[in-house]
């Protein structure tokens, strides 16, 4: 534990229960905890009966977990309709939980949500309680939404996007498919303009937006100076970073016993993934992951295959099994000298070995944060939502990678792949990319050191809420 004094203070955090949402929220949490603050995670039932005892075990009585709403039943549930059904089962649970430590806390309480959740904070301040938005997306990402939501409702920016943002309309053209939902049709905002359902949903993060009396992000300050990013948003709103949230014992070493997420959606195999790659040498594996929401079509898996197959490095692919069964039946016997493939990797470990040379990427944006603060380059293959985004701030800002060009059928071509592999790995631009990532993996340590920019605003944040 932290040496900071005890303080009586109550930090609700309420999270998405997606594996990515609850992973950077948890971590979080983790910090808070450390630094002596009482926590208490409101989830679902499912994910309180995965995590509940390591949880405790770990943390005893400074983190706890409460249920508020019971998800055993919605897996056949399409996601749009899971989540209004999340809304409306777990307000009033949520409501209650905040009377409940409103009371215990002698009001120095703070709700910290999801920022996929706007509707928590209309609840928190019901009860007079504050609410902090915590977003698993970037700030780039965040302030290009709070923009486009801006339009949707036919108002204009007091202050245009710095110049170093991609266009608007970047994020408009690239939900064409999520979670498998196709939108057709088109709805008309107030301006005139037309936006599909899930753009809207999206963009509903942003109806309270300014209302929230914080904002956190997975990030560190240097990260975010580039471009103007965080003097744009900290115009508009009170902007903290607390990031990267990983677990201690990858970056900074000070919390004892933080060893992973502490999550998991999928059984855990750790031994066959990195017994491999000790068997090859130091930067010669590149590891390919896209996700657990990226679907592709055959077509475009089996460009991925054959570049794969061609070019001359080891690689390690993790592949959900749904997309394993669209790529090319001899294709696993044909790279088996070189190749390995998997459902499932551990991120963290893959990504911190030594032999890990690139990392091919969908852009999520822990992808991103954990190959940043472990120094490795990407070849960033976005879809859809922030990934665009995200993307162009990994090349064009943070000179982290380079980005996959797609013909005009939208497809990236195995020659393209191929393309991108050589550069990221040989000559005077891979250089250049391995220098700037080496100084963004000591950044992001130095921003969770005692008295880093992430470790003072998390000290602040206690300081704030204790003063309630």
């Amino acid at each position: 534990m932290s040496d900071q004094n005890d303080k009586k203070v109550e930090i609700i955090v309420f999270p998405y229960h997606g594996q990515g949402h609850m992973n950077t929220m948890l971590q979080f949490a983790k910090r808070i905890a450390w630094k002596n603050a009482k926590v208490t995670i409101a989830t679902t039932l499912s994910t309180t009966n995965k995590m509940k005892s390591k949880v405790e075990n770990a943390w005893g009585t400074s983190i706890t977990l409460d249920s508020i709403y019971d998800d055993s039943d919605e897996s056949q549930i399409k996601f749009m309709d899971r989540m209004a059904r999340f809304e409306a089962a777990a307000a009033s649970s949520l409501s209650k939980l905040l009377v409940q430590k409103k009371e215990e806390a002698d009001n120095k309480v703070l709700l910290v949500y999801d920022g996929n959740l706007p509707w928590a904070l209309d609840i928190a301040h019901e009860h007079g309680v504050r609410g902090a938005a915590f977003f698993p997306q970037s700030c780039a990402t965040v302030a290009t939404y709070y923009s486009l939501y801006q339009e949707t409702q036919g108002k204009e920016l007091e202050t245009e996007l710095p110049a170093v943002f991609p266009p608007l309309e970047l994020i408009q053209r690239n939900v064409p498919n999520v979670f498998g939902l196709k939108f057709p049709e088109a709805v008309v905002a107030k301006n005139g303009k037309e936006y599909s359902p899930f753009v809207l949903f999206v963009l509903r993060q942003c109806i309270n937006l300014e209302k929230a009396d914080l904002l956190l992000f997975n990030q560190f300050d240097k990260l975010v100076e580039p471009g103007e990013v965080l003097q744009w948003m900290s115009k508009i709103f009170n902007v903290k970073t607390i990031g990267p949230t990983l677990p201690s014992s990858y970056i900074d070493k000070r919390i004892k016993d933080d060893v992973d997420y502490g999550f998991h959606a999928f059984n855990l195999d750790n031994n066959s993934c990195i017994n491999w790659l000790n068997s090859k040498p130091a930067r010669s594996v590149i590891y390919i992951a896209f996700g657990s929401s990226v679907h592709y079509s055959v077509e475009q898996m089996t460009e991925i295959a054959e570049a794969l197959k061609s070019q001359p490095n080891n690689f390690l692919w993790a592949v959900r099994e749904t997309e394993q069964k669209k790529l090319p039946e001899d294709f696993v016997q044909q790279t088996s000298e070189k190749g390995l493939m998997l459902s499932w990797c551990p991120q963290l470990d893959v990504l911190v070995h030594e032999s890990i040379s690139c990392f091919v990427t969908h852009c999520g944006w822990n992808s991103i944060t954990e190959a940043l603060s472990f120094g490795v380059p990407m070849l960033s293959v976005p879809q859809f939502l922030d990934q665009p985004v995200d993307a162009h701030f990994v090349e064009q800002v943070w000179g982290a990678g380079i980005t996959v060009k797609r013909s005009e059928d939208g497809l990236v071509t195995r020659d393209e792949i191929v393309r991108c592999l050589e550069v990221l790995n040989n000559g005077e631009k891979a250089e250049e990319i391995k220098a700037n990532v080496a100084r963004w993996k000591v950044l992001a340590k130095e921003a969770l050191d005692e008295g880093g920019s992430s470790d003072k605003h998390i000290d602040e944040i206690i300081e704030w809420v204790s003063s309630f």
